[in-house]
């Protein structure tokens, strides 16, 4: 099993040590310290994990490797989504989590792999955020997500993903039995004030202890 300290990675230790822990995954050429301040927006208190991906793509971090634009090296993907999943389980121990659920946060490439780990390997995450998420891959065979909460958010003038594809993402999580929640901006490929407070409720709603 991988070691939580293989990936370079932060960890906060939340006032709240009852409610989700947040895996935090950020976008091209982010870092492990991107989405911290999004990850208290959206639960204040909540204990974060959040690694830095091992890709550089002309010095710029990524989780998995791309041929081109929208267009992903595969096999990549498949190991690099198993060696993340093994990275949050040892997580799970090393920070003595129990069985508090993890979920998600990701935004573009980090919403990506978070997608690829709900597709192929269910049971890690209790649930995802996804902020401009596009169908990683489409696995042999769709695992059970039954009743496992999913947050997508896209935009209808996003000029990297284009809607439909984001669409037909919704409808296989949808077909592997999921609780999507699909909700659109007017705007392009950014993150808006106005989804992130949504997110925010909608992990309130699906996560209060």
């Amino acid at each position: 099993m991988t070691s939580a300290l293989d990936f370079i990675h932060r960890w906060v230790a939340g006032a709240d040590q009852t409610g989700p822990v947040l895996l935090l995954l950020h976008g091209t050429g982010g870092s492990e310290d991107d989405l911290l301040p999004l990850g208290g927006t959206l639960w204040p208190g909540a204990s974060l994990l959040s690694p830095r991906g091992k890709i550089l793509e002309n010095g710029m971090p990524r989780f998995f490797r791309r041929l081109a634009e929208g267009v992903f090296d595969e096999e990549d993907l498949v190991n690099r989504t198993r060696e993340l999943a093994d990275f949050v389980e040892a997580g799970r121990k090393r920070y003595d989590l129990g069985s508090r659920p993890i979920v998600a946060v990701g935004y573009s490439n980090g919403a990506n792999i978070a997608a690829s780990l709900l597709l192929l390997r269910p049971g890690v995450l209790a649930g995802a955020v996804l902020f401009r998420a596009m169908v990683p891959l489409t696995p042999e065979k769709l695992p059970d997500l039954a009743e496992v909460p999913v947050f997508l958010a896209g935009g209808r003038n996003d000029r990297i993903i284009p809607p439909e594809n984001t669409e037909r993402l919704a409808r296989m999580l949808e077909t592997a039995g999921a609780a999507v929640a699909l909700h659109w901006s007017p705007g392009g490929h950014g993150m808006t004030a106005a989804e992130v407070d949504k997110s925010r409720q909608w992990l309130g709603k699906n996560f209060a202890h």
